[in-house]
């Protein structure tokens, strides 16, 4: 046997925690621009919901859904959290099913599904940055989580109310941009400016 045959089927190794920040860095961006402008048009249809706004409320976790699925493929890559990405991908699914369904019944209903989602995801989101607290950049979406289990309980309490409209909903998607904006910068720092 040729030991140059040897060398060329050894395995390769799993890519470098920087380009797991890296990749995290340019989906942070992606999260935060894409909650700036759902926010925006989510907000200008709030007081009712219309052939906008159910389409918004519903793409919101599948976008979700989307950026968890690349998140997976770097996080696999360095031995990340994948249970709780796998986890997560399967509660924003959930949650885009039940907002289609929850939107013909009203927006108390969207109201509640969605504290749902916010609750558990939050209580995701926050378990996902703990265990990845050593890449840095990670406390923006520790928070975020936390803030996010309330904000899900808000909604709850909002839909039980006369006048219950979406405009909170658009409200707690920038915030979790902005969340998502800070981590990107800090990740960036964490890599020295990569």
């Amino acid at each position: 046997m040729n030991s140059r045959l040897d060398t060329t089927t050894a395995t390769i190794p799993a890519a470098p925690a920087t380009d797991v920040s890296s990749t995290l860095r340019k989906l942070y961006f992606l999260r935060f621009g894409f909650a700036a402008v759902w926010a925006a048009l989510l907000f200008a249809t709030a007081d009712a919901l219309g052939p906008l706004s159910v389409p918004l409320l519903v793409l919101y976790p599948l976008f979700d859904v989307a950026c968890a699925v690349v998140d997976v493929r770097s996080a696999r890559a360095n031995d990340g959290p994948v249970r709780g990405l796998y986890l997560n991908i399967a509660l924003s699914t959930l949650t885009g099913i039940g907002l289609a369904v929850a939107a013909t019944s009203g927006i108390p209903a969207v109201l509640r599904v969605w504290g749902a989602w916010a609750v558990t995801a939050g209580l995701v989101q926050l378990a996902v940055g703990a265990a990845r607290r050593r890449l840095g950049g990670q406390w923006p979406m520790i928070a975020s989580g936390a803030i996010s289990t309330l904000a899900g309980a808000s909604f709850f309490a909002q839909a039980g109310k006369d006048g219950a409209a979406l405009g909170s909903l658009a409200g707690y998607a920038f915030l979790g941009g902005v969340f998502f904006l800070a981590s990107a910068l800090r990740l960036r720092r964490a890599d020295g400016g990569a």
